[in-house]
This record gives structure tokens, sequence and C-alpha cells, in this order.
């Protein structure tokens, strides 16, 4: 992985995006279905692309729309749709696009009634909301929102009535409507103009900021944070979240310091990933130096992505944390400070994350569902009870309530903040330090993603492999415990393997959106042991690969 010279850097002027030429492209370019590229695929949060790439254009949101109109008749949804929107540019045309064809078709909409933007977990918690106790005329939603991707994309994901990531069943299911009605040249896509749309009787305004906040005390002690005397900042990195900052501390009294409430489409305000793309990761130390460079103002501060889903922590002690870091201290904090919450509830997490989770949870005495890659996979456990705190390596969690009952079946990037606030409170640590003492129990773990070129046969290459393409009988000096192609919480396919040892482990699986295959890896004896672990794996991967 090559890191960029612009990497950590304030973006520069000619890397910003023009997005009036963005706007044109997204009205004026029309896909080609027989492209692969400018087709509609959902991967696991949606479909995604760039109208410059004619892989989100309005055609795109026009197909999709109808789709899901055609899918919710057929699987009985006829109860409201909450439709909510991120900042990037391109997410106000999508949602004037998609809001015409569901009016078009009489679905009944909500939309934010202070005419502004709407974060991922709010939507799941206005859909959870309202079905409670509900067995007929069942919401459920759609967010405009590519989530931490570069300020040029657009993204377009659903949720069906328990509130989560649709499942691929109901994915894939939409995905070839929507290419039928590409294919087409959209006939069959129903559709008014905005002006009637928006005014149409089927058409609500909804207080979606103070449904949410207003509920955020059913799940965050901020008794607790209110007499800790903390100071804390939080940074939405211009995201959807921006304004609900003040009203959280407002209302809860809370000290919360809001960084910036700057809005910009360019997103200009941000520093350069990795790659010298602007993108509004909040798990990457190059797009949080603005946070880093104030972490001695605060005990503890966060930062969330653009759709607010996902969280990145930074502690006084340490500066920002790894996210499977939180993860862990997540997990010990909540299981032992939320005693309502089922003796028999456990934690999710993905085949990809930490094994310190796995260590954490073992202490605890709770079941651990070790799931593939994707939030969807935890919903069902979250919406029983059975799953207590979910996480994924990429910054995504969510948690129940403190009486046990569910909050979200979405990631959701505000409530993990304010975890961090109410456990510096509650345990005069903030996670940098809650975390070493993790690691005096169980070990230093050494965690590593890499992304590698690989051309689409080779994906192909890397999604079938199976126990019998690995063939050593030791990883590392370590003999081999596991060889898997499937999690063991769920028995589905992990879209790859991951060869496991008693103090390391990989996993190799290619990208759902990009010509790249993941590595993942993870020693708890040093970099040079994880060196040493990334080495065997791309002889097992290129080995694979040849056989291609």
């Amino acid at each position: 992985m090559t890191i960029s010279p612009l990497a950590g850097k304030p973006a520069p002027r000619d890397i910003l995006v023009n997005v009036p030429r963005l706007m044109t492209a997204y009205y004026s370019r029309i896909p080609d279905p027989k492209v692969a590229s400018e087709r509609v695929v959902f991967g696991t949060s949606g479909h995604r692309g760039s109208a410059f790439d004619s892989a989100f254009n309005e055609d795109h949101i026009l197909a999709i729309t109808q789709a899901i109109c055609l899918y919710r008749k057929q699987a009985g949804t006829d109860g409201p749709l909450f439709l909510g929107i991120d900042t990037h540019a391109l997410s106000a045309s999508a949602f004037a696009s998609a809001l015409e064809v569901l009016a078009a078709n009489d679905v009944t909409v909500m939309i934010d009634d202070r005419d502004g933007y709407t974060p991922t977990p709010v939507v799941s918690h206005a859909i959870i909301t309202y079905n409670k106790g509900r067995t007929s005329g069942l919401a459920d939603g759609i967010v405009v929102t590519p989530s931490h991707n570069p300020p040029d994309d657009g993204g377009f994901k659903y949720n069906p009535t328990n509130g989560g990531p649709a499942d691929t069943g109901i994915t894939n299911w939409i995905e070839n409507k929507a290419n039928d009605f590409l294919a087409n040249g959209l006939k069959g896509v129903l559709r008014i103009p905005l002006a009637r749309a928006t005014s149409a009787a089927t058409t609500h305004k909804h207080d979606y900021m103070d449904a949410y906040i207003t509920d955020l005390g059913a799940v965050i002690d901020f008794d607790a944070i209110r007499g800790a005397n903390l100071k804390l900042g939080v940074d939405p990195l211009g995201g959807a979240g921006v304004f609900y900052w003040a009203m959280i501390a407002e209302k809860y009294r809370v000290p919360i310091t809001v960084v910036s409430d700057d809005v910009d489409p360019t997103f200009r305000f941000m520093t350069v990933d990795w790659d010298g793309k602007i993108r509004m990761d909040c798990s990457s130390p190059y797009a949080m130096q603005r946070l880093i460079g104030l972490k001695d103002q605060y005990d503890v501060a966060w930062a969330c992505d653009t759709d607010h889903d996902r969280h990145g922590i930074v502690a006084k002690s340490v500066g920002l944390l790894n996210p499977n870091h939180y993860l862990a201290v997540a997990i010990s904090y909540l299981f032992d400070h939320r005693p309502k919450w089922s003796p028999t509830a456990g934690v999710g997490k993905t085949v990809v994350s930490s094994s310190m989770i796995d260590r954490v949870t073992a202490r605890l005495k709770r079941p651990l569902k070790e799931t593939p890659v994707g939030f969807k996979w935890f919903v069902d456990g979250l919406m029983s009870g059975t799953i207590g705190f979910a996480g994924e390596e990429s910054a995504g969690a969510s948690f129940l309530r403190r009486d046990g009952t569910l909050w979200t079946t979405d990631k959701d990037g505000i409530i993990a903040g304010l975890l961090a606030a109410e456990m510096t409170a509650v345990t005069h640590k903030d996670p940098g330090e809650l975390y070493k003492a993790l690691t005096g129990d169980f070990g230093d773990p050494v965690y590593e993603r890499i992304d590698s070129p690989a051309t689409p046969a080779e994906k192909t290459a890397l999604s079938r492999l199976t126990a019998r393409d690995v063939t050593v009988t030791q990883l590392a000096g370590e003999k081999i415990d596991s060889v898997i192609t499937t999690a063991p919480g769920s028995n589905d396919s992990i879209g790859g393997i991951k060869v496991s040892a008693a103090n390391s482990w990989f996993a190799v699986r290619p990208s759902g959106t990009e010509d790249v295959y993941k590595l993942y890896a993870e020693s708890f004896q040093g970099v040079d042991h994880l060196r040493t672990v990334q080495s065997e794996a791309r002889t097992i991967i290129q080995a694979a690969l040849k056989k291609s």
C-alpha cells in the first residue's frame, strides 16, 4: 500500500470535486447496462458510485426506486417509508429523483421536517420505533449516502421493515429489477415532477432529530457523563449528524464541544486520506488529523463518518484508537455496566475483526457469534436480544438499550461516540487506557488490512478458495487450528478463506466494489511475527491464483 505525499495534509484546491460538473454528470450521463461498471450493483451497503463514471446517475436512482416500490408491493410492505440523506453533493439530487418516483407510486414518505440531513442510525431508529407492536402496515426506509466515500460518490441504501441493511435476497431482487428498467429505457418507471411530489398527500414531514435525541437517554447514561466534569469534543466531519450534537449537548446538559459545523459538498476542510483522496473515514489517522491535533484539549473526543454510522474515538492518552481496540473496550465495559441485559446476551463480530474480542468475550462468559462481513448478519440477534453488542473492524457498531431491548439494527456512530464519554466518566480512564489494561490481561495484538490489485478472474478464484488450497500445517511457526470458508456463527460463506492458529490468523476476500482483494492479518506476537503471517498468506494466495 503506497501512501500518498498528500496523506494527512489539508486538501489542496486542485483535488476538490467540481460540484456543478458533478451535478451535470448526474443528470446528463446515461448509464449503459451492458457495461458492468454502469449497472446497478448492491454491495454490502447499497449501490454506490460516481456520476462522472456513469455509476451513480439519475437513471440509476429512478430504476432502483421503482424496483423498491415493486419489492414493497410483493413483500406486503405498505406502511410509511422513512427517507434520509447525508451531505454528499449527489445526495440531494438523488433524494429528489427518489421522491418523484415514490410519490408517483403512492408510497407514504416521511422526510425531515427541517429539510436537513438524516444519519443512517436515525432512519433505523425511526423504522424500529414505528413498527414496534405492529404486525401490519410496517415501515421501511431509504438512506441516500455513500458513507465515508469521496465527495464525488453517491450512494443509495434500502432498509426493510427490520430497520437494518437489506439482506442479499432483497438486494439481489431489487438489483435485478432495476437493471431490467435500465435495459428497457426506464419503461415502467412511474414519476411525477418534484413540486407535485413534495406537496403530495403521501409526503409527510417527520421530526427525525427530536425523536432520536429524546430517546438517547435509554441507551446512554448521561447522568454519569454530566457529573464527571469532562471536556468532550466531537467532529461531525461535515456529515449528516452535524446539527445533532449541539442539540444533544443542550438537551442532556453535557459538555460537548462541536469542533466544526461546516457543511461543504467538496469537503475542503478534510485532511487527505492515505491514497491522496478526500474520504470522510473516521477510522483513518490521515483523514482524522484535525481531531487528533486537538486531542490534548479533551478528555475524550470522537468523530463520525458522513452518514454517522461509523465512529472514530480519539483518547487523550493514545490519540486515535484502532477500531478493533475500541470494539474490545466497548464490549468489556458494556457487559459489566448493563445489569438489565440478559445474562445470555452475546457478542457479534465479523470474521475479520480482532481476536482480542474473542478473548474479552470468553472472559465475560458470553456467547460469540462470528459472521461474514456486513452488519446485516447481526440484525436478527439485535432484534431478539441474543446479541447485546455487534461490531465490525471497519468502525461500525450498535448495541442494546440499557434495559436490554432493541435500539437500532444498523450501525450507530452517535451512540458509539457517546459511549466513549460514558465509560470515561464511569471508570475515570479514557478508552485508550482501558485498552491498555486489556492488553495486560490478554496480550497486545498487531492487526493490519492490506488491499492489493486483483483482476475479476483472480477475485473469482479467491472467492472459491477452500481448505484444500491450504496445504501447509503451520502458520508462522504455529500449528494451524482451523481453516474456514463459512462463518462459525451463521454457516454462511465469508466470500474467501480464514486461517487461524493460537496467536495469529489471516483472512483473504475479494472486494465487492473494487478490483482488489483484502488481506486481513493479526498476531499476538508482535510486528515481525505479523509480517511472517502476511508473507505466508501471500504465498498461499499466489498458489491459489496460479491454479485459476
